[in-house]
C-alpha cells in the first residue's frame, strides 16, 4: 500500500478516538505517523492514556501546551506547518473538535494535503461553544468525513457536503470502551477513592460552566445540592478545577474531589455509578453504551442520539437536584442495543475507507 497516514491528536478525547483507528490501520500494514500537539500535556491527561489505550509513542510531540484560544491556535499552526511540510503525508487524519483539530485542518488545507475528519457532522447549533466553531470549519475543509450517527450525516447533507465524501462508520470512542470493558473494576475504584456503595460521578470543564465565576458558583451550588442526595466523585479537569474550588465546591458535604484520572480509572468509576453529571460530549456517549443515567449540565448537545436513546437528559443548574432524585428513584429501562453501528467496529470501518482511498490516491 502506497502513501502515509499522519494522525494529529492533542487532547484526552482524541486519544480515545484515535486508538482503534491506529490499531486497525496497523493491522493492515499501513505506514502511519502519530503527531501529538501537546494541547493536553499533564501526565494524567496524556501519557497515561497512551499507555492504557495501547497507542504507540508519538513520532513527534510538539509540546504546544495551553494558552488563550488565539495564542494556542497560533502556536499550533506554526508547529504543525513545519511538521506537515517536513513529512509530506498522503493524508492527515484529525479527531473531534479541539483546537489541535482545527489547526491541523487549516494547515493541511493551506498545504493542499487531503484531510480526513473522524467524528464529522456533530452539531450543537450553539456557536458560543469553541468546539462548535472548530467542528463546523473542519468539516468544510475535509475530503473524507467519518460520521458517528445518522443525524450527523443529515447535518452534513444540509450544509452541502458532497455525499460521496461522507461515510457513516459508527463511533470509535465506543470501540475503545468495549475493548477495555473487562478492565473496568468499579468495586476496586470505589474502594480506592473512599466512596460509598451508591455514588455519582461528575465531570465539568465547558466554558459555560467554569469560565465565568458566577457560572462556576451556580454549578457548585447545583452540585452541592445534588450531593445531599448522592455522594459525588469529582475528578477535577485542569480546565475549570480551580474555578470550582474557588466557588466553594471543596467544602461541600458529600463531594469527593479527585485529581485527574486515567482512562481505566475514570471509566471504572463511571461503570459503577448510580448517575453521572457532566458537560462532556464523550461521557454522554460512554454512559449511553454502559446504560448509566446521565444528566448533562448544558442547554444543547451535539449528541442528541444519547437523549433519544433514553440514557441522557439535558438539565439547567436549578433542575439538577430534582432530576437526580428522579434518576435515583426511577426504574427506566435502557434499550438492549446501543445506537446504530456503535458496535466496537468503527476503527476497522474507517481503516477500510482510508486504505481504499490510499490505493487510489497514494
Amino acid at each position: 500500500m502506497n502513501g502515509q497516514v499522519l494522525h494529529v491528536v492533542g487532547a484526552r478525547p482524541n486519544f480515545v478516538k484515535a486508538a482503534p483507528v491506529v490499531a486497525a490501520l496497523r493491522a493492515v500494514g499501513c505506514d502511519q505517523v502519530l503527531v501529538h500537539t501537546g494541547q493536553h500535556y499533564d501526565e494524567r491527561l496524556s501519557d497515561v492514556f497512551f499507555r492504557q489505550l495501547g497507542l504507540p509513542e508519538p513520532d513527534t510531540d510538539l509540546g504546544v501546551g495551553s494558552g488563550s484560544h488565539a495564542r494556542q491556535t497560533a502556536d499550533l499552526l506554526v508547529a504543525l506547518e513545519a511538521e506537515l511540510t517536513a513529512r509530506a503525508p498522503t493524508v492527515v487524519v484529525v479527531y473531534g473538535d479541539v483546537n489541535s483539530t482545527l489547526a491541523a485542518a487549516l494547515v493541511a488545507a493551506k498545504l493542499s494535503i487531503p484531510l480526513a475528519h473522524v467524528e464529522a457532522g456533530l452539531r450543537s447549533f450553539d456557536m458560543t461553544m469553541p468546539e462548535e466553531v472548530n467542528r463546523r470549519l473542519v468539516d468544510q475543509l475535509a475530503d473524507l468525513l467519518f460520521a458517528t450517527s445518522p443525524e450527523a450525516v443529515g447535518h452534513l447533507a444540509r450544509e452541502g457536503v458532497d455525499p460521496a465524501r461522507v461515510h457513516l462508520v459508527g463511533n470509535p470512542m465506543i470501540d475503545t470502551l468495549l475493548g477495555h470493558l473487562d478492565r473496568f473494576d468499579s468495586a476496586a475504584a470505589r474502594a480506592a477513592y473512599g466512596l460509598p456503595e451508591r455514588y455519582g460521578v461528575v465531570t465539568l470543564h465547558r466554558p459555560a460552566n467554569v469560565d465565568d465565576p458566577e457560572a462556576a458558583r451556580a454549578a457548585a451550588r447545583a452540585l452541592t445540592e445534588a450531593a445531599a442526595h448522592l455522594d459525588l466523585a469529582v475528578p477535577l479537569h485542569p480546565r475549570g478545577g480551580a474555578a470550582l474550588r474557588a466557588a466553594g465546591l471543596a467544602e461541600a458535604p458529600g463531594i469527593h474531589l479527585l485529581e485527574p484520572l486515567g482512562y481505566v480509572e475514570f471509566m471504572s468509576l463511571v461503570r459503577g455509578a448510580a448517575a453521572v453529571i457532566t458537560d462532556s460530549g464523550g461521557v454522554q456517549e460512554e454512559t449511553t453504551v454502559l446504560g448509566v443515567p446521565c444528566l448533562t449540565l448544558r442547554s444543547t448537545t451535539e449528541r442528541p442520539v444519547t437523549v433519544t436513546h433514553g440514557t441522557n437528559r439535558l438539565v439547567r443548574h436549578d433542575e439538577l437536584a430534582p432530576a437526580l432524585d428522579k434518576v435515583l428513584a426511577g426504574t427506566a429501562t435502557v434499550p438492549a442495543e446501543g445506537p446504530p453501528l456503535w458496535d466496537g467496529k468503527a476503527g476497522p470501518r474507517i481503516a477500510r475507507v482510508l486504505t481504499r482511498w490510499l490505493e487510489s490516491h497514494g
